[in-house]
């Protein structure tokens, strides 16, 4: 049998097969330039970990046979000459596995057991199923054969080196199936309860959901629209471990956390459709806010970092947000949304100013969320124009909360606070023509060609004209015909894989378009919109792109990249046609 799958079609070595919810994929892509001949069943519980290889058999000689693999959202499938396999997610935690003419041999990814790493592999007497426990994720990974053959089983039991895994063949009707599940301990042996090509439907059904959801208003002029929904929803888990909600990873590769900016970004794609989805987004790094106010550097499974942080651009952020979901925030999530954002705020304002200081200053390049960018430079421990117009815009929306929620002398005290910030911005770090940045600890105020020093454009028509205008100027040098650069392509520190020192970023086209929209630069904004979502439909969803060649570079499934063509693409079409979409007003 073979089920007939839709969707957009997909590489595997570009995007993992997942499902929402899951906290596992199948893909070739094993860790960061590390990629394996076979698919294998890679995990994101406490870690990224490759814990089983799948690898399609010749039915005759069982040798690995040579198959094509093709994915859409809803089934995996190997094709070769002789048969097929085919993969469905029938639960986050769950995959069944059916095949016609070829065999499949499971085994560990780990060739090597010791008391600490590798996975052991025993067959269960309670259920005759056979189970994988892997020490770097420290779940078990049962497999119960439904139908046909197992041909064998090696290493079963075996400590030290050696294969470990058994091969499934087809009985007489020509077919087997078997189920994999990642579990914890111990649960009730697996009973089918639906048909592979139900379990199929329900896949396609679920993902044909999400996408009606997350953009109904998706034509054939946004022709990666259900693409970039995909991979969103594809990288979804469901709480677990210290991920308190359910989360959009940044992605199942090796980018497989939360960062405490890129989030923000997903929760915008997905307010007008998914409201509840969105805003646990927006809330998550918030839950593990600590003491100061600080939010963690990021979130994943088994670890919460504070190393770091990131930029405060959740005010901004927050107030897209209530304009895109379909209905306002609750009284209660206001109220929360202010408490959390006020000690996020005040962080900065306290722990990241210095004595008599008006203006806060970053760590370190991680902090801004450029890492590497060439800002930096001269000093780690900058005052950078951005931070300061990213605080400003967030003090505005703590003002505006206040004022909502009864609190005017504090609405007052943000909009004197933001005022004397911006005041101090253009005094200390814009010399007529440009923003600069400067030591924390003292000394004298440099410029580089990064686009991070233009950021400040995010304040929009709070800016005075004359500054507004030259900023504008400068981001449409740092246009290349794919997009913005975020190192200027003149500069001596262009790198065409350079990360911060190059490379198109989507958190950076966005903001960027925002900011120019409000600062009356619409015609910009439409080009920089237009460039960044013709790259996506041209090459996916890369955590980055070559400036100059539009290659998507680094991890190719990226989440905040999808979303921000998921929200580029939604603005432009309710600008160009406001019934093409009727989710909200």
């Amino acid at each position: 049998m073979t089920a007939a799958p839709t969707g957009p079609p997909f590489s595997v070595h570009d995007i993992p097969f997942s499902a929402h919810g899951s906290w596992f994929g199948i893909s070739p892509v094993l860790a960061e330039k590390t990629r394996a001949e076979d698919l294998h069943l890679v995990s994101h519980q406490n870690g990224m970990h490759a814990v089983l290889r799948l690898a399609p058999l010749d039915a005759t000689t069982g040798d690995r046979a040579e198959t094509r693999v093709e994915a859409t959202p809803d089934l995996l499938s190997w094709t070769g000459a002789d048969g097929h396999v085919d993969l469905a997610y029938e639960s986050p935690d769950t995959v069944r596995v059916h095949g016609t003419g070829l065999g499949l041999r499971v085994t560990t990814a780990a060739k090597a057991l010791t008391p600490f790493s590798g996975t052991y592999f025993y067959r269960d007497p309670v259920d005759d199923a056979y189970v994988f426990t892997s020490y770097e994720t420290g779940r078990r990974y049962r497999i119960t054969v439904l139908s046909g053959t197992v041909a064998e089983v090696s290493g079963s039991q075996t400590l030290g080196s050696g294969e470990r895994g058994l091969t499934v063949t087809a009985e007489a009707d020509g077919s087997w199936e078997l189920a994999v599940e990642e579990l914890d301990s111990a649960r009730q042996p697996y009973r089918p309860s639906s048909t592979f090509g139900e379990v199929t439907e329900a896949a396609r059904q679920s993902f044909a959901e999400f996408v009606d959801a997350v953009a109904p208003w998706r034509s054939a002029a946004t022709p990666a629209a259900q693409l970039a929904a995909y991979v969103v929803w594809s990288a979804t888990v469901r709480p677990t471990g210290l991920v308190t909600r359910p989360a959009v990873l940044m992605s199942k590769h090796w980018m497989d956390k939360v960062w405490s900016w890129d989030h923000c970004f997903n929760a915008l794609a997905l307010a007008p459709g998914c409201s509840g989805l969105a805003w646990d987004q927006f809330s998550l790094p918030f839950d593990h806010q600590d003491d100061s106010g600080a939010l963690p550097d990021s979130v994943t499974h088994s670890e919460v970092l504070y190393n770091f942080v990131k930029p405060p651009i959740h005010g901004w952020a927050f107030g897209h947000l209530r304009r895109r979901l379909p209905e306002p925030p609750t009284p209660a999530q206001l109220t929360e949304a202010y408490d959390r954002l006020t000690r996020w705020t005040d962080f900065w304002l306290t722990a990241r100013r210095a004595p008599a200081a008006d203006l806060p200053h970053y760590q370190h390049g991680n902090d801004s969320g450029w890492d590497n960018a060439t800002t930096f430079d001269p000093a780690r421990l900058a005052v950078t124009a951005d931070l300061a117009a990213m605080l400003i815009l967030q003090l505005d929306e703590l003002a505006r909360l206040a004022a909502e929620l009864g609190f005017p002398d504090d609405a007052q005290r943000r909009t004197d606070t933001a005022d004397a910030i911006q005041a101090a911005l253009l005094d200390e770090l814009w010399d007529g023509e440009r923003f600069l940045c400067r030591p924390a600890h003292g000394g004298a105020p440099t410029s580089s060609a990064s686009l991070l020093d233009l950021m400040p454009i995010v304040l929009g028509d709070r800016l005075p004209a004359k500054v507004r205008d030259r900023l504008a100027e400068q981001i449409e040098a740092h246009l290349t015909a794919f997009g913005l650069a975020t190192e200027h392509p003149g500069s001596p520190h262009y790198e065409p894989d350079g990360y911060w020192r190059g490379p198109i970023w989507a958190p950076a086209t966005v903001l960027v378009e925002d900011g120019l929209r409000r600062a009356g630069h619409e015609h910009l904004a439409d080009e920089i919109s237009a460039r960044f979502r013709a790259l996506c439909e041209t090459s996916g969803f890369a955590e980055n792109f070559d400036a100059l060649t539009g290659q998507g570079l680094r991890d190719r499934a990226y989440t905040w990249t999808a979303s921000s063509y998921l929200v580029l693409a939604r603005d432009h079409l309710r600008r160009g046609d406001t019934e093409t979409d009727t989710t909200d007003a």
